[in-house]
């Protein structure tokens, strides 16, 4: 196997997640939340979780790396290294598991799942409601790994709208203070 190339794309048919979601905030405040590390740590993650540490470089090459602890104690450790920033509408970034020190990790709970996976951020605005749509798909992954991404579409799908129903609650909490 050689070095990662950084400007791959994932192959033609991986099996890309595709989220979308309304949110009834302005994307000004949408994009504050994913870009303000203060904002991200209070709704970054699994429902339940808490976050240990958020560190946010946003440029392209940047990093947010991030700790949270489970209900049970159980640290976990991930990151994003920025590719695209342009505020604010569109952001581009590969996701991993990390070590606390930001190497990249195997995922916890499965060893075949792919140690990078290539996500678009796309925020529209219309009559006061933003509109976000999230796509990722594994990025230098074995046909294995792609497999193991696209076998867990559900539980991605139910992960992420926890996630969401988190972004939602924070935003509306932002609403109502004018933030």
């Amino acid at each position: 196997m050689g070095g990662k190339n950084e400007n791959s794309a994932p192959p033609a048919g991986d099996p890309a997640l595709v989220i979308t979601r309304v949110f009834h905030a302005p994307r000004s405040l949408v994009w504050k939340a994913w870009t303000e590390p203060e904002r991200l740590a209070r709704w970054w993650g699994p429902k339940g979780f808490t976050m240990l540490k958020a560190m946010l470089d946003l440029r392209p090459g940047g990093l947010f790396h991030y700790g949270m602890r489970s209900p049970d104690g159980q640290e976990m450790w991930g990151k994003f290294v920025y590719r695209e920033i342009a505020a604010p509408e569109r952001m581009v970034f590969v996701n991993s598991f990390s070590d606390a020190k930001g190497g990249t990790t195997r995922a916890p709970f499965a060893a075949t799942w792919p140690l990078e996976v290539l996500n678009t951020l796309l925020i529209a605005e219309s009559g006061g409601r933003t509109t976000l749509a999230l796509r990722g798909a594994p990025l230098n992954a074995t046909d294995q790994e792609r497999a193991t991404f696209a076998a867990a579409q559900k539980s991605m799908q139910q992960g992420f709208a926890g996630t969401f129903e988190q972004l939602d609650a924070y935003l509306a909490t932002q609403r109502s203070n004018r933030q």
